[in-house]
This record gives C-alpha cells, sequence and structure tokens, in this order.
C-alpha cells in the first residue's frame, strides 16, 4: 500500500522515522517504566514541523490532512505506541473546534496547537459515561458572561501534560443528548485541577487522568460555536475523524511487533534449526504481514475519505477501527508466542507492544460499540434502498 503514498506523504513517514529512532526508541523502555511523559519527543516534532500537519494553514497548521496525520501516528507508534497516542490526541482535542468554532475561536486557538506550543485534550467520558456519551452528567450554568462548570472527566489522555482542554457539558438537562454543549477549558483557570492519575497497563508514558471541575470559571464565549446544544454533534463528528488515528496507531503497533518478529526468528534457532526454516512460523508470518496489510489499506481509505470531504464517513472510520485494533491484538500476541519465554521479559521490546496495542480496542469508542455503529449504518443503507 505504501507504494501508492505520494512524495508528500513519504516525506512526512521519513521525517518521522528519523524523530522515532532519535529521540524516541533509545528511551522507550525508560519512558514505559517511569511513566515520564514524552517531551523530549514532543520537542523533536516541533522541531521536525511535525506538530499540528491536519490543522488548516489558516490556522498555522500545515493543511495536510488526515491521512498525513494517521502515517505520522503509524510512523511513532512502530517503535512506542505511548509516543503515538501523545501526538495524536493533540488531533483528537482540537477537531471540535475545526468542526464547531468560529472563526474567532479557531483563530485564537489553534495555531498554538499547530506550532506545538500548547497541547490540547479531549475530555467526553466520565466515570458513568464511557461508552453512552448521552449520559453525561458534568453541568455547565450560563451566569451572564460566564458559564460555571461542575463535574469530573474520566480517561483523558495527556490530561497533565495538556494546556487546552475541549470539555463536554451538559447546558440543558431537559434535552437529553441535544442539551450537551462543547467548552474550551484553559488550564490556569480557576476551580479546575486533576484528581487521580492512572497507573496503566500500556500506553503508560502518556498521562491519563481525572479532570475535575468545581466552581470552574469559564467566559461565555468559550463555548464551541454559537449556541448552545451543539456539542453531542461536535463529539460524534470528531470521533469519525479522529478513529483512523487511533487505528493508524495500532497499525504501527502491528508492524513494529511485526519487524522484531521477523528480526528474531531469522537470528535464533531452535533444536539446531533457524526458526525462520520452520514451516508454522512462515505460516504465522504470512497472516501476519497479510493482515497488517489488510488494515493499512482499511485505514489509509478512511483518512482519504475524510480528506477529500466525503459525506457518512462513520462507517469506514469504525471499520478501520476495528479491524486495525483486533489485528494490533492479534499480531502482538502472536509475536510474543513465537519469543515464547523471552516474550514476556521486559529486557524484550515485544511485551510493551501487546500491553500498548490493548488500549486500542477500548478508548474512543470500544470496539463492540463501533461494531454498532457499522451494523446500523449498514442497516440505514438496506434501508434507505430499498426505499428507492
Amino acid at each position: 500500500m505504501r507504494e501508492l503514498l505520494t512524495d508528500e506523504n513519504r516525506d512526512y513517514i521519513e521525517r518521522t522515522r528519523e524523530v522515532a529512532l532519535k529521540s524516541v526508541q533509545p528511551i522507550a523502555a525508560e519512558l514505559d517504566k517511569d511513566q515520564t511523559y514524552p517531551w523530549e519527543a514532543v520537542k523533536a516534532l516541533q522541531d521536525a514541523g511535525l506538530m499540528g500537519i491536519w490543522i488548516p494553514e489558516e490556522y498555522g497548521g500545515n493543511g495536510d490532512g488526515v491521512l498525513n496525520l494517521c502515517l505520522v501516528v503509524e510512523e511513532l507508534s512502530r517503535i512506542c505506541g505511548g509516543v503515538g497516542v501523545a501526538y495524536a490526541v493533540n488531533a483528537l482535542g482540537s477537531f471540535p473546534i475545526l468542526v464547531g468554532g468560529t472563526e474567532e475561536q479557531k483563530q485564537r486557538w489553534l495555531p498554538d496547537v499547530a506550532s506545538g506550543k500548547r497541547l490540547i485534550a479531549f475530555g467526553l467520558s466520565e466515570k458513568d459515561a464511557g461508552s453512552d456519551a448521552g449520559s453525561l452528567q458534568t453541568r455547565a450554568v450560563r451566569e451572564g458572561n460566564t458559564y460555571i462548570i461542575n463535574g469530573e472527566k474520566k480517561w483523558t489522555t495527556n490530561a497533565v501534560a495538556a494546556d487546552i482542554y475541549t470539555i463536554f457539558c451538559v447546558t440543558n438537562p431537559e434535552r437529553g443528548s441535544r442539551g450537551i454543549s462543547s467548552i474550551v477549558v484553559e488550564k490556569d483557570l480557576a476551580g479546575f485541577t486533576f484528581n487521580k492519575v492512572e497507573d496503566k497497563m500500556g500506553i503508560r508514558c502518556v498521562t491519563v487522568a481525572e479532570l475535575h471541575f468545581d466552581n470552574c470559571i469559564v467566559p461565555a464565549d468559550y463555548l464551541l460555536g454559537e449556541q448552545e446544544g451543539k456539542g453531542f454533534a461536535h463529539a460524534m463528528m470528531t470521533l469519525d475523524r479522529a478513529r483512523p488515528g487511533v487505528a493508524a496507531q495500532a497499525l504501527g503497533l502491528a508492524q513494529g511487533a511485526f519487524d522484531l518478529t521477523v528480526d528474531f526468528v531469522r537470528k535464533h534457532n531452535y533444536m539446531d534449526k533457524s526458526l525462520s526454516s520452520e514451516q508454522s512460523i512462515q505460516f504465522a508470518l504470512a497472516d501476519m504481514a497479510t493482515k497488517i496489510e489488510a488494515a493499512r489499506q482499511i485505514v489509509y481509505a478512511s483518512a482519504r475519505a475524510l480528506d477529500e470531504g466525503h459525506k457518512n464517513v462513520g462507517k469506514l472510520s469504525a471499520m478501520g477501527k476495528v479491524f486495525a485494533t483486533d489485528t494490533a491484538m492479534e499480531v502482538t500476541s502472536m509475536a510474543v508466542d513465537i519469543f515464547g519465554e523471552p516474550g514476556i521479559l521486559k529486557n524484550y521490546p515485544i511485551e510493551k507492544f501487546m500491553r500498548d496495542a490493548k488500549i486500542t480496542q477500548i478508548y474512543e469508542g470500544t470496539n463492540q460499540i463501533q461494531r454498532l455503529v457499522i451494523s446500523r449504518s449498514i442497516l440505514r443503507e438496506a434501508a434507505a434502498a430499498e426505499e428507492n
């Protein structure tokens, strides 16, 4: 599939690969062990001109779309899935501003995100509202020229590292999902604090924490758009655009694990025979490579569809997320099996790939939810076709 990419695409891959090898690979194990945020990698990405590439040029970005975003995420994740998501979540956090913000709001916040001067995070999930985004409890009440926010957000990636947050709150509890609004919150606002920082199985270098709002006062013009009640639509449009990035993270993890596995079987023997000469190993490598390439096709296709402005891309984005993340889990697990006992040791990087892969099946909509999105879309299309 990469043979079909443009020179621009290849340039992004090459620049990212250089950053990943020089600034991520030497410290990936240490970042994982200590749960240290990858600031060195972020600085290297800034210096390479890779931050904010999905943001239009008029707001300080490169205007180079979702496909190039996915290529950068994939290449970073081939070395470290945690660094891959630390980068990708800036797209997730900024997409609500892009799809729902006014021109003034885009000019206010996006240039700093595009340059990497300020990181951004996305606050949707809550303790009792993960997959069911319509059950949010965090409230924002309008008082004069401000909103007063109270509540908590869970599972916020990039939480402590970010400076800007797109937060989804209930502004009219009587309207269900139509009473949800999206509001930008900046880090230094009074009443906004961080609670529990999670101790995770994988993607350990990127901070995931609770956001706590206790009478947090936000200027009224931080409400995205010009009216309340658009937040749920902003969230759904954002997730459609962001899921190819999660899929690309999974794709990179699968490819990175596969690369390590090929190198391992070429260099190791079993009963005086090269592992690479075992037919069962050859079959496993063939299956791994085939599924990775199939995942790559659908991930790139969903990203291209978004870049070309196609409507109703939710089904394709969900398909890419399901297939790529399931592939990542299968490939990384198979890789650990092939490594055998060394595969479960911390001094071999392969076990980290499996730990990092698991989360991709869960966040930004579990794969069970993605299957519902896909099936509902299929049934709607069938009903529409029958009516015509």
